[in-house]
């Protein structure tokens, strides 16, 4: 574990450490926001995933989460999307390979050595957050995107482990649209039954745990209608009879502009769950 950056920020502590990842078998970022909460004593911890292309930088630089983190006294933690390095598998396109990482386990060669966010996010991150750093064991989870599909999955595969789950403009279905077709083919071949693990539209239905999902979709985002689908997660909470707010926000794109202008609302969500 080593510290690469540092900045003071609303009275806590922005910064980011890197460390040799034994899952992933790689060097890896991630970011950690210490409120002044944390100089007191242990605080809860909210998990941020990012979309394609993303690393921890864009969150922390764009997304305005410190301001609310600091309110309400919540270690936040960002990973980065993939694994990384000169030796890791990779693609020329934006949608698969490094910075595309959709959270899971891959099976496909030659994905499958490196290419394990979903034991990353869920094991060794934590671990690591809980041995060195100012923390409870309540958490939460949300993301974007990509990123969004991750927090959706993890929540629901990982009953009793977070206490709040949300996401922006998650892509709900990845099995069934463009990018996630893409990337389930290549890391985890063609059995689209091994897909459907990796599906938050499918997970609902057998979710043993009801624990209410938020989704924030801005109605101008440019792949809403290909890529995103939100009608269909709130289709598949209807028949299981599982609770999901899906709330459609009139001008809004894809953009962190979205992500930082309903962020307080998430945090808010996420610190009556943790606090409660």
């Amino acid at each position: 574990m080593q510290r690469i950056e540092q900045h003071a920020s609303f009275d806590g502590s922005q910064e980011v450490w890197s460390h040799d990842s034994a899952t992933l078998d790689c060097t890896m970022n991630f970011g950690v926001y210490l409120p002044p909460q944390a100089k007191q004593g242990p605080c809860p911890v909210l998990y941020w995933l990012s979309g394609l292309t993303c690393t921890e930088q864009n969150f922390i630089t764009k997304a305005g989460a410190q301001q609310y983190a600091a309110e309400h006294g919540i270690v936040v933690i960002a990973p980065d999307t993939s694994p990384r390095g000169e030796n890791v598998a990779d693609d020329e396109a934006y949608d698969l390979g490094q910075g595309a990482g959709f959270y899971l386990n891959a099976t496909r060669e030659p994905w499958a050595k490196h290419y394990r966010m979903y034991d990353y996010v869920t094991r060794e991150l934590p671990a690591l957050v809980a041995e060195h750093f100012p923390v409870t064991d309540a958490r939460s989870i949300f993301g974007h995107s990509m990123g969004g599909h991750g927090a959706l999955v993890i929540a629901l595969k990982n009953p009793g482990m977070f206490r709040s789950v949300s996401a922006f403009a998650p892509i709900v279905a990845p099995t069934r649209v463009p990018w996630g077709e893409k990337a389930f083919s290549a890391y985890l071949g063609d059995n689209r039954e091994a897909w459907k693990a990796w599906d938050a539209c499918e997970l609902i239905a057998q979710a043993s745990e009801k624990l209410p999902l938020r989704i924030d979709q801005g109605e101008a985002d440019p792949f809403l209608a290909e890529q995103l689908r939100p009608q269909w997660l709130e289709d598949a909470c209807a028949r299981a009879g599982h609770p999901c707010d899906v709330r459609l926000r009139p001008g809004h794109d894809h953009s962190y502009y979205f992500i930082a202008s309903y962020m307080g609302e998430h945090f808010a969500h996420h610190a009556a769950a943790l606090k409660g």
